[in-house]
């Protein structure tokens, strides 16, 4: 590790300790604290267009505020965000826009989420206590490189990004953000790469040459995986690389950026034979010491094999984090509610009454509604969080999963639902994992059906691979009869009996598919039910017509 990065990490280290101390020193503040966060954003909504056209006034209190505003979601934005983009300018709260962070979100097209000055400060409050405790509870992590995973963007996306970098870091005030990437593995430049998958190419590259790499950061588990696999797919390629210090081919794609040099990894790579073993990984990484991810509800298993590969590195998982804003960071090993940073609300799941955080209790089920610096108002998200406990009167909460529903012909299932079909499958073997359930408008017989998607290992006898598939999708159908929709629709003759699809590599099939409806990668979680509309994709219903 060289002095800039030891100089980095040292500095770093005193400019986020005043973040974690003040989010631990307002821990017994709940109420008050959210209700000045709330006089400040209705004092910023109140001046800008959005805020005048509503009639929003600056003097409400919580109470009128919740009566004055209605709940919303994204489509009650988008026109404004896109008029915000074109004339440059901020229209939903008065606040600079620094930029328009593209989501795919899990469910729906591309949107752009406005990043004011404002929406960073509150990101601000957060990253700092995430990173102080960091420091606090893994030191040795400060003793390595970082990598902080970009928010990916699809190659036909990036000239609308107008020379921004969706970059992690960037949720950092200027100065922090300045020493954070003294300790970075993979330099910030490796977003201006030609292609998304050149990109991919050169951070793996990064990663491979960086004996000193001590923390990596992802959003999905299943990202890091594919990284990994990649370095597997390019070893020759990369090794080539590392010994010259040269991109060779892809050079001209690469907007300047240097090539990394490392005769170690090189040696590792030409030596390996490309199994992903934990071994190999402890010879390239030596001093990986946190590896971060999310790591609850549909996440868990691939979490899981991420920290198989790792085991060098103690785990930790996310909390909960969108684009739109953070609910939830890990702090002292619990995740508490990011009460310093927005304003939030919760639904209660059972009954839809809605609460102040500081009327939580534990046990509840609960929806999060935001409202933050970028100018959403009561923005209800669709992940439900069980209230487990908490930091002073802070209430600490577990993700349990998207609230997201999927309704075919009147079956009313949830993505709740769906994930508990999946924890209640019997598997047959470790390498046997389920990626997702699909509800498909032409599943089996051109009709209505949800079909589960499996990964297994290969190679497998036919016979076997079709007992598996027959047996999961008798265990789906049973666990769906369940709710008592399903079972009206399949005795109606409305719904298919549910079907199972395993296949090698099924993880990989399902990101290209959800790359292929527009959502960006890096943020593309594994998630328990989706509905794809549309063409059946070829590999599927190879198997569903057999």
């Amino acid at each position: 590790m060289g002095a800039g990065t030891t100089l980095g990490h040292h500095l770093l280290k005193l400019l986020v300790a005043p973040g974690r101390r003040r989010f631990e020193q307002h821990l017994g503040e709940l109420e008050s604290v959210q209700r000045t966060r709330l006089s400040r954003w209705l004092s910023a909504a109140a001046r800008a267009p959005q805020g005048l056209r509503l009639g929003v006034r600056a003097n409400w209190s919580w109470e009128e505020f919740s009566r004055q505003m209605p709940v919303t979601g994204w489509s009650d934005y988008a026109d404004t965000v896109a008029l915000q983009r074109a004339r440059r300018q901020s229209l939903l709260i008065d606040s600079p826009v620094m930029r328009h962070q593209p989501t795919s979100g899990s469910t729906s097209a591309v949107k752009w989420v406005p990043y004011t000055r404002m929406f960073l400060d509150e990101l601000d409050q957060v990253i700092t206590a995430w990173v102080g405790d960091l420091y606090r509870q893994f030191p040795r992590q400060g003793h390595g490189t970082h990598y902080w995973s970009l928010s990916w963007i699809p190659t036909e996306l990036r000239s609308q990004t107008a020379g921004d970098i969706n970059d992690d870091m960037k949720m950092l005030s200027w100065g922090k953000r300045l020493l954070a990437y003294l300790t970075q593995a993979a330099p910030q430049e490796i977003a201006r790469a030609q292609t998304s998958e050149d990109a991919l190419f050169a951070t793996v590259a990064w990663l491979a040459a960086d004996e000193s790499l001590g923390f990596i950061s992802v959003w999905s588990p299943t990202f890091g995986l594919g990284v990994l696999e990649q370095m597997s797919a390019w070893r020759g390629e990369l090794a080539e690389a590392l010994a010259r210090g040269d991109w060779g081919a892809r050079a001209p794609r690469m907007a300047g950026l240097p090539c990394p040099r490392s005769a170690h990894a090189a040696r590792l790579l030409r030596d390996w034979d490309g199994a992903l073993t934990p071994g190999f990984f402890a010879a390239l990484w030596p001093r990986l010491a946190v590896l971060s991810a999310w790591d609850t509800a549909a996440a868990a298993p691939w979490a899981r094999q991420l920290q198989g590969l790792l085991p060098q590195a103690h785990f930790q998982g996310k909390g909960l984090w969108a684009t739109e804003g953070v609910v939830t960071f890990p702090f002292q090993g619990r995740f508490p509610l990011a009460y310093l940073s927005h304003v939030f609300e919760f639904v209660d799941a059972q009954d839809g009454r809605v609460l102040a955080p500081w009327q939580l209790r534990q046990g509840q089920d609960v929806i999060p509604l935001l409202t933050t610096g970028s100018g959403l108002a009561r923005y209800q998200m669709s992940d439900v969080l069980r209230v487990d406990g908490a930091l002073g009167q802070v209430p600490c909460l577990t993700f349990l999963g998207r609230n997201d529903g999927v309704d075919l012909v009147g079956e009313k299932t949830s993505a709740t639902m769906a994930q508990q079909v999946q924890d209640g499958l019997q598997l047959q073997g470790a390498h046997t994992l389920p990626v997702t359930l699909l509800a498909l408008d032409e599943a089996r017989h051109r009709a209505p059906g949800y079909v589960l998607l499996v990964e297994r290992q290969a190679p497998m006898p036919d016979d076997a691979a079709q007992a598996l598939q027959h047996d999961l999708a008798n265990q789906v159908e049973r666990a769906l009869q369940a709710n008592f929709h399903y079972k009206l629709a399949r005795e109606l003759g409305q719904l298919q009996r549910a079907a199972c699809v395993a296949l090698p590599h099924m993880r990989a099939i399902y990101l290209d598919q959800c790359r292929e409806r527009g959502m960006i990668e890096g943020n593309i979680k594994i998630e328990p039910l989706r509905h794809w509309r549309g063409t059946v994709p070829a590999v599927l219903r190879e198997v569903l017509d057999a």
